[in-house]
């Protein structure tokens, strides 16, 4: 029976399209789970339960912590692996398992509410093995996918992951008032358990080993591409890094990892402290916001950056953002019309929906596949160095300048992402990478003629 379960002739991602994005699709998807309770569930529960917007910022800020240290996870998967599963689904299986057992770790804390201190370290341990499947994922996206794939895959990536978010809170906040907090994550951990069977029955490439005590061995093109010093992966990480556009990039995530959390920590605070919305109404009304993006992303999101461009779609996403939260700090007076507020929150979700793509596959792109996973996540850390940032303006801005100019502080911090978007150019950044591969191709091919030579001389 286990023979037939896990059969060698199953097809792999390396040979199967389909497969590729399913199987991205719902690891994108599992990592939604504990965004949307961490991130969105738990501060309007929290706000609902009458905690102070600077004691859910401090949490959600405390929450990002584990992500902003990617860039330690990423060398240590591109250094450490078992080929034989593949280069990088070891990594996913055991971030998958450590969000499953952290759940169940944190459904045993008792009245979370009054400790708190509980509940930020037990989040900043499911963050972290969210933050390291997280790393692993993308690294084999890097790796697996066909460039002309990349951005038809990373709409329904982050498609599925803002599906898996709006599912979340959906549930978990229903979940949270029914039946209770523990109830509530114990469930959320069942969810991961059944999509953790993705990882554990699709192979990297074929030949390769589903379990550690099976047959099966190591792939050429994994061995190629793995790298086995330090000295070689944080060289050639420098090569790629302090490329002009990539440091322009980097400046950009920052800023624009700041403003996301700014705003999608300060919309359940300002929905059910200032509108008197329940936590429930809000869940209800972003989760079904978080729907409607994540559709619209998996579907034409990847198309419109394939047709127009990453730079283009980005500059268009940015100028109607800065539009919308313009008009809605500008529109008081329709703030308690529940179907204005509504349409708002429908509105900025798709267009962060849509942009957040448009950023994701323009890191991707520019990623070198030798050190995929250490140079992603250091692109990805920078964000959220910016989203551990964000939240925690929200405190002073708002005790301030009041709930009017909180909400601008979004669109002033997207005027100036925009003007630095248009000195991208991404194409001669590909050139760039293309230069640096070929010459590091050329050097490989040199040093290995030299141990010919040498091989043979002393024979």
């Amino acid at each position: 029976m286990m023979k037939n379960f896990f059969h060698p002739h199953l097809p792999t991602l390396s040979k199967n399209k389909v497969l590729r994005y399913f199987s991205f699709s719902a690891l994108y998807f599992a990592q939604g789970i504990p965004d949307g309770i961490l991130y969105f569930g738990f501060p309007a529960w929290m706000a609902m339960n009458g905690k102070t917007p600077a004691e859910i910022g401090s949490f959600v800020g405390v929450l990002i912590i584990p992500w902003s240290f990617k860039f330690i996870i990423g060398p240590f998967i591109d250094r450490y692996t078992y080929l034989p599963m593949g280069r990088r689904r070891p990594w996913v299986l055991f971030g998958q398992i450590g969000i499953i057992m952290s759940f169940i770790g944190m459904a045993s804390i008792i009245d979370p509410l009054d400790h708190m201190g509980q509940m930020m370290v037990a989040g900043v341990i499911l963050s972290f093995f969210s933050a390291f499947q997280d790393v692993a994922t993308d690294a084999m996206a890097i790796d697996i996918l066909p460039k002309e794939e990349q951005a038809r895959a990373n709409g329904l990536m982050w498609g599925s992951k803002t599906l898996g978010v709006s599912s979340s809170l959906a549930a978990g906040s229903w979940m949270l008032n029914q039946v209770g907090f523990s109830a509530a994550l114990l469930t959320l951990a069942v969810a991961v358990s059944i999509i953790f069977l993705v990882p554990l029955l699709i192979r990297e490439r074929p030949g390769e080993k589903f379990l550690p005590l099976m047959h099966g061995k190591s792939s050429p093109e994994a061995e190629e591409h793995h790298l086995d010093s330090w000295k070689e992966i944080f060289k050639s990480l420098w090569h790629v890094m302090t490329l002009h556009y990539s440091i322009l990039l980097m400046v950009l995530l920052f800023i624009m990892g700041a403003a996301y959390n700014f705003m999608n920590t300060l919309i359940p605070i300002f929905t059910v402290q200032k509108l008197n919305w329940t936590d429930q109404e809000y869940s209800q009304v972003y989760s079904a916001a978080s729907l409607f993006g994540g559709l619209m992303g998996m579907f034409i999101g990847g198309y419109l950056l394939d047709h127009f461009g990453r730079v283009r779609m980005l500059s268009i996403y940015y100028l109607m953002l800065i539009l919308l939260t313009g008009g809605m700090a500008y529109y008081e007076v329709h703030w308690l019309n529940s179907h204005f507020t509504t349409a708002f929150i429908f509105a900025y979700t798709t267009l962060y929906c849509f942009s957040t793509i448009g950023l994701l596959s323009m890191a991707m792109k520019f990623c070198w596949k030798k050190v995929s996973a250490t140079q992603f996540t250091v692109y990805m850390a920078i964000t959220n160095f910016g989203f551990a940032a964000g939240p925690k303006l929200i405190g002073p801005i708002r005790e301030a300048y009041g709930w009017e100019l909180t909400i601008l502080a979004f669109a002033v911090i997207v005027c100036v992402v925009l003007l630095m978007l248009q000195f991208m150019r991404t194409k001669v950044y590909t050139h760039q990478l293309e230069e640096i591969e070929f010459a590091d191709h050329l050097l490989e091919e040199k040093i290995h003629m030299t141990k010919q030579v040498f091989a043979k001389k002393y024979e």
